[in-house]
């Protein structure tokens, strides 16, 4: 790794390096999700817009829908150097540079395929198929995820869909409002499906969708296990990796891709946890990703920490979500999706009402324990509110509970003209210093 001392890893386009041969089997399902999408479009197959973690997984998947998850796109664009060529094109037609940019380069790729009638040349995979159908999502304080498929209607004349996720403050009795809370779910939900059978023209399977929920429950589990070994020390899989390992859940779930895939991966973990095999080898501190969504033409920065004695054994973004238990009434399975939707968004609120006040301030104190943390780092990216919002309340909060060093990174998700490389190592150097300071002191 000598080369990396010189600057930030020689420049923000180095490779990151990943550890785990799972990670480096991730790029070919990125691609077949647009190579599926091809296809679907050569044979007149529906076609959908989605963006993820919106309920719509097994249900376009029993329905046969082909998914095109816009979010993933802008990010792939953004790691091959090309979404800077959409962000001018979405400012060209009066979009503001400050919005999303997943959102941003999605429409400016719109309104370039718009304008040239074809394919924009040199696309990443071939370029986002034109859908037949849009699926937005009213969900969190996200207004791209219920706004950005009605804009993008200028140049895609194709329905649009948006279904409402909600969950309760982290101050209600879930006893008293789980039943209300999974009801409205439900009755989004069976919109969604009615609105598909009508752009399809064919009727929803239950039973299949029922297989499917299943075969995602059996992934997830899989998964949040593989993800569990990770507490070991030296620590068996970097946060770099996870960024990618992310992507059969998020992207595939619901099918045997995705099960296979975190099957391997527990075994691969499961190895290095057993044989000692770290990340590095002399692991020296251990930091949390707390928040944040990465700045994915950036995360050689990981690599850089790794350089200086630092490995991020845990993130809590796009960190899978914990099985739970869905109520042995719940037998229809958009019953079971919304159940599991609010156990999973409700299970710490709880734990916050005794102590803290806020659940994700609990699952980080949660990290900071099984993971044997030493400092904490959030990266803030500077186009997206939503996930961002909160982030410095957050870890003041947190500042209450345990005295560890606390890191925020501002840059963006895909806008690389938002990157201080300079600015970045030297504050990365500080804080691996003070890491150091802590640790002494605490010995």
């Amino acid at each position: 790794m000598e080369e990396k001392k010189g600057g930030l890893l020689a420049g923000i386009y180095s490779r990151t390096i990943k550890t785990t041969d799972a990670a480096k089997k991730v790029r070919p399902l990125t691609k077949k999700i647009s190579q599926q999408a091809h296809e679907a479009a050569a044979e007149g197959k529906p076609i959908a817009y989605c963006f993820i973690m919106s309920l719509h997984d097994e249900i376009i998947r029993a329905m046969d829908i082909t998914p095109i998850w816009t979010e993933n796109y802008a990010a792939i664009t953004a790691v091959k150097r090309q979404g800077e060529r959409f962000i001018s094109s979405a400012q060209g037609e009066g979009f503001p540079r400050n919005l999303c940019t997943y959102c941003t380069i999605q429409e400016g790729f719109d309104v370039m395929r718009h304008q040239l009638g074809m394919m924009p040349p040199d696309a990443p995979d071939g370029g986002m198929e034109r859908p037949t159908m849009m699926l937005g999502t009213g969900m969190m304080i996200c207004d791209p995820r219920y706004k950005s498929y009605q804009t993008a209607q200028r140049y895609n004349d194709v329905p649009v869909h948006v279904h409402g996720l909600l969950w309760p403050a982290a101050d209600a009795n879930l006893a008293e409002v789980q039943d209300y809370y999974v009801k409205y779910i439900v009755e989004e939900l069976r919109d969604l499906v009615d609105f598909l059978e009508k752009q399809t023209g064919r009727k929803m399977d239950w039973d299949r969708l029922n297989e499917i929920i299943d075969l995602a429950n059996k992934t997830y589990q899989v998964w949040y296990d593989a993800y569990q070994l990770r507490k070991a020390i030296p620590a068996p899989m970097p946060t770099e990796d996870a960024m990618s390992t992310m992507v059969p859940g998020y992207f595939w779930m619901g099918t045997q891709e995705a099960f296979d895939f975190y099957q391997d991966l527990y075994n691969e973990v499961k190895y290095r946890v057993d044989n000692r095999i770290g990340v590095i080898p002399d692991e020296k501190y251990r930091i949390l990703w707390a928040a944040g969504l990465p700045p994915w033409f950036a995360l050689a920065i990981l690599n850089y920490f790794e350089s200086l004695g630092a490995v991020f054994p845990i993130e809590i973004t796009y960190h899978p979500p914990p099985p739970v238990e869905i109520p042995s009434h719940a037998k229809h399975p958009l019953e079971r999706l919304a159940w599991r939707f609010f156990k999973q968004w409700t299970q710490r609120n709880e734990e916050a009402q005794r102590r803290s006040g806020d659940p994700m301030v609990e699952w980080m104190l949660e990290m900071i324990e099984d993971y044997k943390i030493d400092g904490v780092l959030a990266h803030r990216a500077t186009t997206c509110r939503t996930i961002h919002v909160g982030q410095i309340h957050q870890l003041n909060v947190l500042r209450d509970y345990v005295d560890l060093p606390m890191l925020i990174l501002e840059s963006d998700i895909c806008d690389v003209s938002a990157f201080d490389e300079a600015g970045t190592k030297d504050r990365i150097d500080t804080f691996v210093e003070t890491l150091e300071v802590y640790k002494k002191r605490k010995q």
